[in-house]
């Protein structure tokens, strides 16, 4: 099998694994980073959103092959202590229900963020539209990023 170097939160990682094993598994049973969620497995729910190259993108499908030259961030990497302004604008909105889709909601939104600093109500909606929340939590998400947007 083939070892690939994986630059995940800032830190290098090597794996000896198979080209077209997903990044998510990659992530959650080799590298026991498990705040990516595993939701529909098709890259339609979002929960299992992750930024490489600052682009929010379904890890559930994306082989590991096509991330060896990219920059991985996880959930784990925004910070430290959890206190990233996204992070802290979902707590302090009380965006989570039951929770399970909010790593991906957050990921989604810091990669708008990362684009667009101060977006329209209707840029977050679109760019967070492929982001299901079972919960129907998207008012609280969408003022959260507006949160998130104004304390960055």
């Amino acid at each position: 099998m083939p070892v690939y170097n994986l630059k995940i939160n800032g830190i290098t990682k090597q794996v000896d694994i198979d080209a077209t094993t997903p990044v998510l598994w990659v992530l959650r049973e080799h590298l026991h980073l498990v705040g990516t969620k595993y939701g529909c497995g098709v890259a339609q729910c979002g929960a299992c959103t992750i930024l490489v190259d600052n682009n929010a993108v379904r890890s559930c499908m994306l082989p590991v092959s096509a991330v060896s030259q990219k920059s991985i961030t996880t959930i784990e990497g925004l910070s430290e202590r959890g206190d990233h302004p996204v992070q802290k604008a979902w707590l302090d909105i009380d965006v989570a229900q039951c929770g399970y889709c909010q790593t991906g909601q957050i990921m989604s939104a810091v990669a708008l963020l990362k684009k667009n600093p101060n977006p329209t109500d209707s840029e977050i909606e679109t760019s967070m539209n492929g982001n299901i929340c079972r919960c129907g939590t998207y008012l609280r998400i969408k003022e959260a990023i507006k949160k998130a947007a104004a304390e960055m």
